[in-house]
């Protein structure tokens, strides 16, 4: 089967940082799902991992943890799907990634894919999805008020790939007051458009830019980028007993400025529950099928434009390149292999 890995660790501009193979096609056991891939977004954590796993016995590394396709084959203990199914996914960050034209993935963490998109649309969805829908309704739980604060939750970063289906989730699913961050007026017309009630800009200080809203101190803060930069500037404007979130790597991260106001801080990792088989791993089914009905009723759309192309190392390198640049809008589809 083809496929897209790397044997090196290689800046995105090198061509054998990413490259074509041929790969065995595997076979379903247990509880897994083969998934004819039709559709992969690129993520961050794509990048991350390209630069700082090693592939080992000579083996290729296998990217990718977005994905739409079609099941080819079931493992014997499989009950939730059947060939032909289409399903929408993340996956499992401890196994090979969805950069391939068939992958295994354990049922549980696998939702049925919107009736009403396209492969390419709905692939900009689930790590993004998983991601935001965790974090606000799991972590910060958002919709249980904190006392004497705004009932709102600023969003820095806002038009990435997470702040744009967080925005959206919150909108459809409460009614807390939406501020988002962007910098730029093609991204502030973005998160304006996804139904930010607000928009400020990053580049400046947050804290001012709040109070001049008038609406009180927020309750919740859920960072999505340059998380260390920001502190001082969180601690400041949040809501005593506030809760705040985050999800990037911060080579150093000081939690003390936040302990004067009590707050909580909540780390969202979407592959905690694939990585260690948490008790309750089948949420993540249950929010990619809540999500996917959302979608089907206009609640929430996809946050990509056109794909990139085809799943090829030439594409998926451009996109890599995209990414690390920091100024994408939304998400980075590729749709179909070669031939």
């Amino acid at each position: 089967m083809k496929a897209v890995g790397y044997y090196e660790n290689l800046p995105s501009s090198d061509p054998k940082s990413l490259v074509d193979l041929d790969l065995p096609k595997p076979s379903p056991t247990g509880r897994d799902i083969l998934v004819e891939v039709k559709a992969i977004s690129v993520n961050p954590v794509d990048t991350k991992i390209r630069q700082g796993r090693a592939a080992s016995n000579g083996q290729p590394e296998v990217l990718g943890w977005d994905a739409t396709g079609i099941v080819a084959a079931i493992g014997p203990e499989v009950t939730g799907y059947a060939p032909g199914d289409k399903v929408w996914y993340a996956g499992d960050i401890s196994r090979p990634g969805t950069n391939s034209e068939f992958h295994l993935v354990d049922e549980r963490i696998v939702g049925r894919m919107p009736e009403t998109l396209g492969f390419s649309a709905a692939a900009a969805l689930p790590l993004t999805t998983l991601t935001a829908y965790e974090m606000l309704f799991d972590r910060l739980k958002v919709t249980e008020p904190v006392a004497g604060g705004a009932k709102a939750v600023l969003i820095i970063g806002g038009s990435g790939g997470v702040g744009s289906i967080a925005i959206q989730l919150l909108r459809a699913l409460s009614d807390v007051t939406v501020i988002a961050t962007a910098s730029r007026p093609e991204t502030q017309a973005w998160v304006t458009e996804l139904g930010a009630h607000h928009v400020i800009d990053h580049s400046q200080p947050l804290a001012e830019q709040v109070a001049a809203l008038d609406i009180g101190a927020p309750s919740f803060v859920f960072s999505t980028t340059h998380s260390d930069s920001y502190i001082s500037e969180v601690t400041s404007l949040i809501a005593p007993q506030g809760r705040y979130g985050l999800i990037d790597d911060p080579a150093a991260f000081d939690i003390m400025p936040f302990k004067g106001k009590s707050i909580s801080i909540h780390w969202e990792l979407m592959y905690t529950r694939s990585l260690f088989q948490t008790a309750d791993i089948t949420r993540q089914q249950d929010i990619l099928n809540e999500v996917a009905a959302l979608v089907d009723a206009g609640k929430v759309r996809t946050t990509t434009d056109e794909p990139l192309g085809l799943i090829t190392a030439e594409n998926l390198r451009k996109a890599h390149g995209m990414l690390e640049s920091n100024k994408t809008k939304g998400k980075l589809v590729l749709e179909g292999f070669p031939g």
